[in-house]
This record gives structure tokens, C-alpha cells and sequence, in this order.
């Protein structure tokens, strides 16, 4: 399978995935599309309500980080109230070929975010997986988008309400945590996780690996960006958690799977980790930009040894060596 393994494809991973044998792939770490519309290729459903992916005053003035409008959360209309359902229907459309491919026993973690992640998990326990926890990755940074509703009855001229109403926002707490699904593919019935471990090299976790990366082995995962990691793509996730989960399920030699790879965070991680990968990307600037990066782990493989390049400050690379490479 070497034209298959340690690749990066440039296509859709729906129609990409067929080319992947069954019972292959070790571990699937994905960060998906959320379904929230944060941009274009995050809006997964028919609903043609021209206010959706929108702009206020408001927005304007509040820069890049709050650039196009989503939902209330009642909805807008009768479609508006669809688009959760239709986000499962989404998930749907390859959570069969994610149980397929998986190996008996092998973890699935998802990065589904907040407001859709129960339709992600209901679209994958009806495809055959097994939900086995969730994690909280709590963010280093996360923008405040509430909007003080004082601010709309000054711009009504409603002096009396706007007093009234100071301290009250409309919209949410600051999202300080995004959630990550762990799922697993069933093994034989009859047999034990120890003979599925014996069988495919799946179905334990590996706890002294993990807390090289966290404090303690706890469903809350703190691990961020070294510094000047970001900014690459904007959902992007630090390498270092996806090294922690990456070791939590997989021994060198395994192959992990990302099939919306984006600007392959997930890959550079397993390649760093001595894992082999496979990608999917259909965004050609994203695909080029995870081909950059793992040609830069390439040429540099003498700072990459080791298990855990980047697990803690005792051999974390420095920012010039890290810029170097392109992972910052």
C-alpha cells in the first residue's frame, strides 16, 4: 500500500475514501467542519436564507473576529430549525466508510464543536461506532461575541431600556472549551480488548504516553500552540494535542487517517510520532500548506527523534527552529 499510505489527497474524502481497504486504518483524528457556518465550507445545508453568513455594523466594528453572522439559537424560520438535523444527514454521508475502514477496536476522535456535537455523535452510534467519552480541550484564547443588548435600544434612542438592560448580552458565555468525541469500532463479540490488542495492535490506551502531555490522565486537555504556531488555518489545532491523542491509541508504525486534513496538523503530528498517515484535503491553499509542512519535517529529520518533539519544555523546539520547519 505504498501508494496509498504517508500521502496527502487532494479531494473531497466522501469520494476519496473508497481507495482505503477495510479494516486498515489504526486511528482517525479529524477536526470536521462544525456545521456553524464560521466559512464557506462550514455552512452544510440547503438553506438558502440570504441573512445566513451575513454582516451588521456590529461585526464590522468588531473586526476579524466576528466577520459573518450565524443563527440565534431558535432559528430564523422553519429551515433555520432543519440545519441541525441536516448536519446529522451530513455526518451521515461518511460515517459508514469511517466504520469500514477502521480496524476492530481502533478510536475515532472528532472535533465536532459545541452546538452540533449530539447529531455527530447520534450519526456515528447509528453508523456501528461505540461512544466512548468526551474530552474538554480548553482553549489558550477564545473571542467574546455577546452582544450587550443596551446597544440596540441606544440605537433606538430608548434611553429608559437601555438602562434598564445594562449587563444582560445576547448570545453565549465565552466558548472557552471545544469538545472532542472518542469513539471506538466494536471488536469480535466473544473476544477480549487484551486478544483485539494481540490481534490489531488496538483497544487499550496508552496512559504513561498521554501524561508526557497532560498533567494527569483526565478528560480535560489544556495542551495549546507553542508560539507563532497558529494562524495557518482557521480552525487550526495545536500540534501537541494532537500528538497526546495520537499516542493515547496508536504505537509507532500505526496509521492514523485525517480526512479533512486542512492544513495537517494531525499529519505532521503522526509523522513526528514515527506513525504512517493518510490525508484528505479538497481546499488547494490548505493542501498545499500540510504538503509544506510535512516536507519540512522532511528535510529536518534530526530534530524530530524521539517519540514527543514537541511534548514539553525539555525538548519542545525553539521559534527559530519551529519557523524553520513551517509549524510556526
Amino acid at each position: 500500500m505504498e501508494d496509498l499510505v504517508n500521502k496527502v489527497f487532494a479531494e473531497d474524502c466522501i469520494k476519496g475514501l473508497n481507495k482505503i481497504p477495510d479494516d486498515f486504518i489504526h486511528l482517525i483524528l479529524s477536526d470536521i467542519p462544525y456545521g456553524i457556518g464560521a466559512e464557506d465550507w462550514d455552512v452544510l445545508h440547503a438553506n438558502t436564507n440570504s441573512a445566513y453568513m451575513g454582516s451588521s455594523p456590529a461585526q464590522a466594528q468588531a473586526g476579524a473576529v466576528f466577520k459573518k453572522r450565524g443563527k440565534p439559537i431558535n432559528g430564523w424560520s422553519e429551515a433555520d430549525r432543519a440545519i441541525p438535523r441536516q448536519y446529522y444527514e451530513w455526518c451521515s454521508t461518511w460515517a459508514d466508510e469511517w466504520l469500514r475502514v477502521v480496524k476492530p477496536g481502533g478510536s475515532v476522535f472528532i472535533f465536532a464543536g459545541r452546538r452540533y456535537a449530539h447529531r455527530c455523535i447520534t450519526a456515528l452510534e447509528d453508523a456501528g461506532f461505540s461512544f466512548k467519552d468526551m474530552f474538554s480541550w480548553v482553549r489558550q484564547r477564545a473571542p467574546h461575541r455577546a452582544q450587550r443588548v443596551s446597544v440596540v435600544f441606544d440605537r433606538r434612542g430608548d434611553v429608559e431600556n437601555s438602562e434598564k438592560w445594562q449587563g444582560w448580552r445576547v448570545g453565549n458565555l465565552r466558548p472557552t472549551f471545544e469538545p472532542v468525541l472518542w469513539f471506538t469500532k466494536p471488536y469480535k463479540m466473544g473476544t477480549t480488548i487484551a486478544d483485539n490488542v494481540l490481534k490489531h495492535g488496538v483497544g487499550a490506551f496508552n496512559e504513561e504516553a498521554f501524561v508526557k502531555y497532560e498533567d494527569s490522565p483526565d478528560n480535560i486537555l489544556r495542551s495549546g500552540f507553542s508560539s507563532g504556531e497558529s494562524g495557518l488555518h482557521p480552525t487550526q489545532k495545536p500540534i501537541k494535542l494532537m500528538q497526546a491523542l495520537i499516542e493515547l491509541t496508536t504505537q509507532e508504525g500505526h496509521i492514523v487517517l485525517d480526512p479533512f486534513a486542512g492544513s495537517g496538523s494531525t499529519l505532521v503530528a503522526a509523522k513526528m510520532l514515527s506513525r504512517e498517515y493518510i490525508g484528505f484535503e479538497s481546499d488547494m491553499v490548505h493542501h498545499a500548506t500540510a504538503l509544506r509542512r510535512l516536507q519540512q519535517v522532511d528535510s529536518t529529520p534530526h530534530l524530530f527523534k524521539g517519540n514527543a518533539a514537541l511534548a514539553n519544555s525539555d525538548n519542545k523546539l525553539d521559534d527559530k527552529k519551529s519557523k524553520q520547519l513551517g509549524l510556526l
